[in-house]
């Protein structure tokens, strides 16, 4: 099914979409920035779980650094797959930050900017020559962008940002037959933002039509179903999922 490449792939939502493509049979370039015994280990679990994956190093914020990226990423395609294109490509890749408007300083606002929507932009640029007719272009954006959360203005903005940006990318890339989607997590248990605690959890299973928050996994399979055959003819599309959240 070719291989793909997964920014962000180290943990939460970018791990379980990693493990969750090579169960179906895609390979697996998963990137990280700082944590590479977390990105290890989700090698490991997939090669014991009879797939293949090579684990990058990658600031999404160094636009600088991309040309070398590519160059690593056809040295592993070479290496492990023998192939030289990608089939798929995920920007995932983020962090959090709770700051309310009236106190955000311009270096938080230039790394959010940087991170969640300039970094996907030419990170997708560069790897364009490598993606193959038919390839699918997945980028996470966040429910935040459809329902104002006060403290997260930036975050929010530049993902709705990259939502616009996908439909752009499906115009422009139709002519390769290469898809673009938006995926949209609502509340998830992962580390983002410092994680859930027990009350806020609660408030947010409250607001939430199916009563609990998202689990990476529920997020994952959305993501490789848009990878796979089964997502070929969806296109340009932004896909919340969030179990009903604020409805």
């Amino acid at each position: 099914m070719g291989v793909i490449v997964i920014t962000g792939g180290s943990r939460g939502i970018g791990a379980s979409a990693a493990e969750h493509a090579a169960r179906h049979g895609m390979g697996v370039i998963l990137t990280y920035n700082q944590n590479s015994d977390a990105a290890e280990a989700v090698v490991r679990r997939i090669e014991q779980a009879g797939g293949k994956a090579v684990a990058l190093k990658l600031d999404v914020a160094d636009v600088g650094s991309f040309e070398a990226f590519r160059e690593a990423v056809l040295a592993a395609l070479k290496e492990t797959w023998g192939t030289s294109t990608l089939a798929g490509l995920v920007n995932n890749a983020g962090y959090g930050l709770f700051n309310p408007l009236a106190s955000v300083s311009e270096a938080q606002f230039d790394g959010l900017f940087n991170v969640h929507l300039k970094g996907p932009f030419f990170l997708t640029q560069t790897l364009l020559p490598l993606l193959e007719e038919n390839a699918s272009i997945v980028n996470l954006t966040s429910a935040t962008t459809r329902v104002a959360t006060a403290g997260v203005a930036p975050y929010a903005a530049f993902k709705g940002g990259l939502e616009v940006l996908t439909r752009y990318m499906a115009k422009e890339f139709g002519d390769r037959r290469i898809r673009a989607n938006a995926v949209s997590p609502g509340a998830i248990r992962t580390e983002l933002g410092g994680g859930l605690n027990d009350e806020f959890e609660a408030m947010l299973a409250a607001q939430t039509a199916l009563g609990r928050v998202g689990e990476p996994e529920d997020v994952a399979r959305i993501i490789v179903m848009l990878l796979s055959e089964e997502g070929a003819w969806i296109n340009a599309q932004s896909i919340e999922v969030a179990g009903g959240y604020i409805i």
